[in-house]
């Protein structure tokens, strides 16, 4: 049997993105065992590549949390059923999600408690306690938890069951640190998604109907699949004193006078793991953006019989300098898969750099580094190895931000009316920048005529326009519109 015949038997087909997307979500993330279903509905196992990538993101973000002066703690899971009647927005958002735990060890409880679907609630019940004065404030926290939301519809990694997320929240004297706040995430999730994730996003704020229940202000990053369709990709909200006076959280001011403070709230989720495939993957399986890859380089040596054991010799002395410099990388010597099958097998697994070493190799003393992106073959110098490796990485992280980019720019419009923009989304995929009047039923009409929300008011728009796309009335907003995950 050919080499050829015998890598297309080990390494299965995956459907095509153009013939199926979501069967080519679910093909590739079950094909790269990053997932197994489980036998609760709508709730997924994290299998170790996926878990990694999570605590990639999960370290990444826990640095710049605290660079901002944020510390971590932890709520319980269990909410009191009278908690969520303080806010009624807030119970009303979620009450269609909420698990309850309506019995325990035998008996019936006195009151209801529901699993955390966000602490909000629980979390301005504690900084009733905790905050006494404007000496104890800004208070600024960070929770690292999971939470549970009973969906109808799942998509593994997307939209389950349960998940898991951080979620802020802090406390401030008034409106004006409060919202400095809002904004400062929402540009530390910017960042941290475009320049870690590699995957560009639009910034904006939330319309009135897509906002957080029970927030004044919602801001958003939104995120381009490679089927057109939009994921929210990280939210940070203003809230007002909603919270604060529903749970009485009250402070002596600098005045001497009990003052209601300002709170926000702020996540990401193990959503992000669904977008960046969703965003990266092509037909031949994952792509890894190389700062969260688990795995960022696999060192396969080749070559006969003879010369193994000096090749796997000189592979290791390379894979010990590549460790030593923090490089994230594996080496497969096995000898029973054909070098081919360890490149379709990688390749669809998405690690972002491949490295080859042969007989021939050693004795020019080169190694070949080989890019999963765009199949770029360098021929570097053992003596440069550490740093062509590190410099091919960055470029490598760099080509999948700009291919993305120009993916969404090629697939966003600018439409004047509704009916345009159907007849866009009968023919292609993707966002449409337009007016809206600032009615909710104009809103709403556009969602029941193309099956797309509004994801944000965009801070940078393609365009401004100043009509509204379903009543021709002057347009208070420019609005990015999407169907979404």
């Amino acid at each position: 049997m050919s080499n050829d015949k015998q890598d297309k038997q080990f390494v299965k087909e995956i459907t095509p993105q153009s013939e199926d997307f979501s069967r080519w979500y679910l093909d590739t993330i079950k094909k790269a065992d990053l997932m197994s279903y489980s036998p609760v509905r709508g709730c997924i196992v994290f299998k170790p590549d996926s878990y990694e990538l999570w605590e990639n993101i999960q370290r990444e973000l826990d640095r710049r949390f605290k660079e901002t002066g944020h510390r971590n703690a932890y709520f319980p899971l269990f909410i009191p059923e009278s908690f969520f009647q303080k806010e009624k927005e807030h119970v009303e958002g979620f009450n269609p999600e909420l698990p309850w735990v309506t019995e325990a060890g035998g008996d019936k409880l006195e009151e209801r408690l529901a699993i955390r679907p966000t602490s909000e609630t629980m979390i301005g019940h504690m900084y009733a306690e905790w905050i006494n004065s404007y000496r104890d404030l800004p208070l600024l926290i960070n929770q690292w938890a999971n939470v549970v939301r009973w969906e109808k519809r799942t998509m593994p990694f997307l939209r389950t069951s349960e998940f898991l997320w951080q979620e802020g929240h802090t406390a401030h004297e008034d409106e004006a640190d409060a919202r400095k706040e809002t904004m400062q995430i929402l540009e530390v999730y910017r960042d941290f998604v475009e320049n870690y994730l590699a995957i560009p996003v639009i910034v904006g704020q939330k319309t009135p109907s897509e906002k957080f229940a029970g927030a004044v202000d919602t801001y958003s990053i939104e995120a381009m699949m490679r089927d057109g369709k939009a994921v929210q990709a990280g939210t940070s909200h203003y809230l007002g004193t909603n919270f604060a006076v529903a749970f009485d959280i009250k402070y002596l001011d600098r005045e001497n006078q009990h003052t209601y403070v300002h709170t926000t709230s702020w996540g990401v989720s193990t959503r992000l793991i669904g977008a960046l495939i969703m965003v990266h993957g092509d037909d031949r399986g994952l792509a890894m953006p190389p700062k969260v890859a688990p795995t960022q380089v696999i060192m396969i040596p080749i070559g006969p019989a003879k010369t193994r054991d000096q090749v796997i010799a000189r592979t290791d002395e390379l894979y010990a300098e590549l460790k030593a410099a923090g490089v994230r990388v594996r080496v497969d010597d096995r000898p029973d898969q054909s070098p081919g099958w360890k490149f379709n097998e990688y390749e669809m697994r998405g690690i972002p750099l491949r490295v080859e070493l042969g007989p021939r190799d050693m004795e020019n003393g080169v190694v070949v580094l080989v890019s999963r992106i765009t199949g770029e073959k360098r021929v570097v110098q053992q003596s440069d190895f550490v740093a062509e490796v590190q410099q091919m990485l960055a470029d490598i992280h760099d080509q999948m931000f700009e291919r993305a980019k120009s993916f969404r720019d090629e697939n966003m419009v600018v439409v004047d009316t509704v009916d345009e923009f159907a007849a866009f989304l009968e023919e292609k995929r993707g966002f449409a920048t337009a007016g809206w009047c600032g009615s909710d039923a104009c809103e709403a009409h556009v969602k029941e005529v193309t099956g797309a929300t509004s994801r944000n008011i965009p801070f940078e728009p393609l365009e401004e326009k100043k009509t509204c796309l379903v009543c021709g009335e002057p347009a208070k907003h420019t609005v990015v519109y999407g169907r979404s995950y």
